[in-house]
């Protein structure tokens, strides 16, 4: 699978497959004669020997020509695993390259815009084009918290469009009522009822604040005092300190002199720390929901393990998440231990794909992980690299509503 730097609005995805190796040569030919003769190109035969590139019109011959091929495991591809980030993934713009070109992200946008009511249309207006300061700063929970809940939906809705089903959902932090939204364990109105509510009580907390420390929670224990505490466990030293502003800073200066290096994340709550306590009885008030069976596992990224019915209908579990440590790192070995997956990581930014791939199970190759919105490709470019890398992996996807033609 092949993906160029081609320029938004330009970027099409190509796909063929054969058989075997001849059918694959074959299929190849039926393509470059295809756009040769300006004819339209034949829906991909799916077959265990593929390719696929993601390429513009002048360049798509040679890069049709070159592109190298996959062949299909015996047993299958492996299964998908969602990857919903949550705070500190968010930047202004993110997505925006698709809300007007894919109406399937586009509706599932508007559909959780439309949930946070009036001032979901401020937050859209926001999103899309208020200049730089404009509004409630994008790293704000309130602008934040439902920005990344409409963005990993939307781009969550457009894999599911895509007739892939997945194997299991895990969320970091807010991610997961998107990850339990996804399986529908919660419709979107339900959802933003709950996010909107755990907003609205952080929102009364005094501003603090998260730090990254490339270090583990052992080592970080010395140096917790007052309310800061490890707010998120995502890998082997890799751990989130939280609380609140003045604390966390005297914490991260008592860091520096000792040499471990601290990064802050974009955030303003003191979001899984003590100093969230207050939010707790708020938010579980503002819980109304009757959570319905989920399509596909979810996995916690608080308790390690499958999300149980239970769980689903406790407003004490949902409130809680404020507070509680978010154990993403152990979850996600958890879930890369039920077998070897094809993760993608359907929000903006790589956060959660580079800490997979800190894992055993993807630097072995056993595993692999993808980005729908990496940050250094156009946004639409980007998606259809995520479809080109599952077609080789050998998911016979629907695109544009049209499968893959039947043998």
């Amino acid at each position: 699978m092949t993906v160029t730097g081609v320029a938004h609005g330009t970027a099409r995805l190509l796909r063929w497959a054969g058989a075997d190796p001849a059918g694959e040569r074959a299929a190849r030919a039926r393509v470059l004669d295809a756009l040769r003769s300006g004819a339209p190109v034949p829906l991909p035969v799916p077959g265990p020997v593929r390719g696929a590139v993601v390429t513009t019109a002048g360049r798509a011959l040679d890069e049709v020509a070159a592109a190298p091929v996959r062949r299909v495991p015996a047993g299958g591809p492996r299964p998908v695993g969602l990857l919903l980030p949550g705070q500190g993934s968010q930047h202004r713009g993110m997505a925006t390259g698709l809300y007007g070109g894919e109406p399937v992200f586009r509706a599932a946008v508007d559909e959780v815009l439309e949930a946070w009511g009036a001032e979901g249309e401020a937050i859209r207006a926001d999103w899309l084009g208020a200049p730089a300061g404009a509004g409630v700063p994008i790293d704000d929970g309130r602008r934040s918290q439902p920005l990344l809940f409409a963005v990993d939906h939307g781009l969550g809705r457009l894999l599911l469009s895509w007739g892939v089903t997945p194997a299991e959902a895990l969320g970091h932090s807010a991610g997961e009522v998107v990850a339990a939204t996804l399986a529908g364990v919660f419709t979107v109105a339900e959802a933003a009822r709950l996010v909107r509510g755990r907003v609205g009580a952080a929102a009364r907390i005094p501003p603090g604040g998260m730090l990254a420390v490339a270090a583990s929670a052992d080592e970080l224990d010395p140096y917790l005092s007052g309310q800061v505490a490890v707010a998120a466990v995502n890998a082997p030293r890799r751990t989130m300190l939280a609380g609140p502003r003045a604390e966390l800073a005297a914490v991260a200066a008592r860091l520096a002199r000792d040499g471990l290096t601290g990064r802050p994340v974009p955030a303003t709550n003191p979001f899984h720390s003590p100093a969230m306590e207050p939010a707790v009885a708020a938010a579980e008030r503002a819980f109304d929901a009757l959570p319905g069976p989920a399509r596909f596992p979810v996995r916690s990224g608080y308790t390690g393990r499958l999300l149980t019915a239970e769980e689903a209908g406790s407003a004490r579990f949902w409130a809680r998440q404020v507070v509680d440590t978010v154990r993403f790192g152990p979850a996600l070995t958890a879930l890369l231990d039920a077998g070897d997956r094809l993760l993608v990581e359907c929000g903006p930014g790589r956060v959660l794909s580079s800490l997979a791939q800190r894992q055993h199970a993807v630097r072995s190759g056993a595993s692999a992980v993808v980005s729908m919105l990496p940050g250094d490709l156009p946004d639409r470019c980007a998606v259809l690299g995520v479809a080109a890398a599952l077609w080789c992996e050998g998911h016979d996807l629907v695109l544009d509503g049209r499968p893959a033609a039947v043998m």
